[in-house]
Parts: C-alpha cells; structure tokens; sequence
C-alpha cells in the first residue's frame, strides 16, 4: 500500500465577520474526510449556541497560562480583551494521518505558525468591502455598537497585515467562495516540494531502466 502524505496545514484568518467559520463548517460538511478544523481555545465566553470542544475549548485565564507554560500550544494571542490559541497535540496528529488541517486564527498566531512550519499555506478571508462587513457584524445580533466598533477598528489594522499571506479570497458568495478554498488547499498537495520523496522514487525507477 502507497503511503498516505502528509496532510497540508492551512492557516484561514480574516476579518470578523468575513464569514471563516461558516466557510469552514461548509468544508467539514462536504469534504468530512479530506479536512480536519483546529479546534482553537480561549478564554472568552461562550456565544449563544456554541458548544465546549466545538466552536472552541472555553477555558479560563488561569488554565490557559497553564497551557502557555507546559508549551501545549502551537500559538497564541490576545484578541479584544480575549486570549485565544492552537493545541499541538491534534494538529499533529491530523497531519500525520494526511488530513489537511485547517486553523481558523488571526494575523499574529497565522505569522507564528508560518514561522514554526514555513510550509504552512496562509489564506486571508474578506468581505466584499468594508460597507458589507460593517452590516454583517451588526447583523450577529450577538455584540454591542461598542464591541462592533472595536471589531471595525482591529479589521483596519489587520488590513495592514495581509500581503503576508498567500492567497486572497472574497466571500461574496458563499458556495463559490468554499469551492475556490477547497481549491487552493488541494492544489497545495502537487507543490513540487511536497513530494520529492516520490520525485526520487521516480527519478531512481527511470535510473533502473538506463541501466538495462
């Protein structure tokens, strides 16, 4: 039996709003053998509907300095009065299974990862413009004009931070926009670097047969 590659860790940031996490919920649902999704944890409460192990591992402040110390994490950073951050131990086991683990993170955790797994592919999320994101924040229903405002305030700041990724994509319309990140991440596997070790497979059978 060939041996399974490993899979491709990709990193989806974007502004709140854009709508990452509904893409990726559509990913798990039509590819549920192709992706696995990070589960991130943090420190913020839970929004109505969000379950413990899902959305995220809701911990407290105290657990996750625990987890900062006993280096369980892969990244972190603080984001609007929260910390959030990414457990080692499943994405490491995704990938070696040749799962493609997406991590659904902001700019300072994406700048992280790509240091630590320069392979890391990094995709940026956006609305169609800032009007649109504005009128999808407020329409969650879930936060104040305040917080929104904080949200729209931190969305100018990241937009300073995008040319560090490798792909951007607009979310216009959402089956297009899940189709073209399915894409992507699929397209990353026949990158040249990812597979030498088949290359020199290859290149030693082609060898064999000069000799004959």
């Amino acid at each position: 039996m060939e041996k399974k590659n490993r899979g491709v860790l990709a990193v989806v940031s974007g502004f709140s709003g854009a709508g990452k996490g509904t893409i990726m919920k559509e990913l798990l649902a039509q590819y549920p053998d192709q992706y696995a999704l990070s589960v991130s944890a943090t420190t913020r409460e839970p929004r109505p509907g969000e379950t413990d192990g899902q959305e995220y591992f809701f911990v407290s402040d105290e657990r996750f300095r625990e987890m900062i110390a006993q280096e369980e994490l892969l990244e972190y950073a603080g984001y609007v009065n929260h910390y959030y951050g990414t457990p080692k131990a499943y994405v490491m086991e995704q990938l070696d299974a040749g799962k493609d683990v997406i991590l659904e993170i902001e700019i300072q955790g994406a700048l992280k990862i790509r240091k630590k797994f320069p392979d890391t592919l990094l995709l940026f999320i956006s609305a169609p413009d800032a009007k649109t994101l504005q009128e999808r924040l407020s329409g969650r229903g879930t936060e104040d004009e305040g917080t929104v405002a904080k949200r729209l305030s931190r969305a100018c700041e990241e937009s300073e931070g995008i040319e560090a990724y490798d792909y951007f994509v607009v979310n216009d319309e959402l089956g297009k926009c899940v189709a073209q990140v399915h894409g992507i991440i699929q397209n990353e596997h026949a990158r040249v670097a990812r597979n030498l070790e088949k290359i020199a497979q290859i290149r030693a059978e082609l060898k064999a047969f000069e000799r004959r």
